[in-house]
């Protein structure tokens, strides 16, 4: 006799809410632990995780802004920030500030399923077009936004607690 298959998880995305703090918080330091050991130095690190703590996400909801949340089975997976394009110039376009999937949950969809919501949102609320910054040592991020057809567009340097870190920017066209 064969064991049944276990049921399929219940995944949504939706916008986050008040109540999602403790969960966003926890997403965010899973994640940056896990995509920024060795390239951000780990007391830096943890004290950039410590700034982003369940206070920090209130007042995030309290001053109108929300995170896009992938929930499976009632536990947060992950999150994405995003708006318009803080690129001076260059018409309408929308910029996913951050994406993050505790990782746990990574290699499953839900980072693709989170990555085309937000860009199908952006789409819908006029910004057709978008960028996407990860660190460019950050090599799974820069693999997925190239396997989600994103072309790199550009390279910077951003200073993280007075660490120079390389960024390298992804684009994407309007979507067909």
């Amino acid at each position: 006799m064969t064991e049944p298959e276990p049921p399929e998880p219940n995944v949504a995305t939706r916008w986050s809410a008040a109540e999602d703090g403790p969960g966003l918080a926890r997403v965010h330091g899973d994640a940056w632990r896990y995509a920024y050991a060795g390239i951000i130095p780990g007391i830096t690190l943890e004290r950039m995780i410590a700034r982003r703590g369940p206070a920090w996400w209130s007042r995030m909801h309290a001053r109108g802004f929300r995170a896009l949340v992938v929930d499976c089975d009632g536990t947060l997976a992950g999150y994405a920030t995003l708006g318009r394009s803080r690129a001076p110039g260059g018409g309408p376009s929308g910029e996913i500030y951050e994406l993050y999937v505790r990782p746990e949950y990574q290699g499953c969809g839900l980072g693709r399923r989170l990555f085309a919501e937000a860009r199908r949102t952006l789409a819908v609320n006029g910004l057709p077009r978008l960028t996407v910054w990860a660190l460019s040592e950050n090599e799974i991020a820069c693999r997925f936004y190239r396997a989600m057809g994103g072309t790199e567009a550009g390279r910077a340097e951003d200073r993280f607690c007075g660490i120079p870190l390389r960024k390298t920017g992804f684009a994407w066209g309007a979507p067909a």
